[in-house]
């Protein structure tokens, strides 16, 4: 169904752009990081679902999403000059990570997917139960 305003899935998804967009200028250093652990399970879960429709296409979008936020946005935000063993061992995660990510891609293999979550999942847990102590700013 067109209206005068346009079609209604193109205005969801337009409303939807710029609400992550607001969401993103809004955001603290910690909700920014908190947004790439959420963005990174909800491109895996979409990658899954693409994988069991058979839609290569929709896969190879979602996973490679997955991968870049890991890539550009998690790896990219360490600290690797002052944040020691926990960064250097983080950047080899993420590392390893976006090439099992790829490989998931390429073999249509859920396992993999499955492993990638297991392996972000805790980070993305203990990311999101220290809120309180930096919005409270102790430590």
């Amino acid at each position: 169904m067109n209206s005068a305003f346009g079609r209604p899935n193109a205005m969801a998804m337009a409303y939807r752009r710029v609400g992550v967009e607001t969401a993103v200028q809004g955001a603290s250093p910690h909700q920014l990081i908190m947004m790439l652990f959420d963005g990174y399970m909800e491109a895996i879960a979409q990658g899954r679902g693409a994988m069991r429709d058979g839609e290569i296409e929709r896969k190879g979008r979602c996973i490679g999403r997955a991968a870049r936020i890991v890539d550009e946005g998690l790896k990219a935000g360490l600290n690797l000059t002052d944040g020691g063993t926990l960064a250097q061992d983080l950047q080899m995660l993420y590392q390893y990570v976006t090439m099992r990510l790829t490989l998931a891609n390429l073999r249509n293999d859920e396992a993999i997917l499955d492993e990638c979550v297991s392996l972000i999942e805790p980070l993305r847990l203990a990311w999101r139960d220290i809120k309180d102590q930096v919005d409270h700013g102790t430590h």
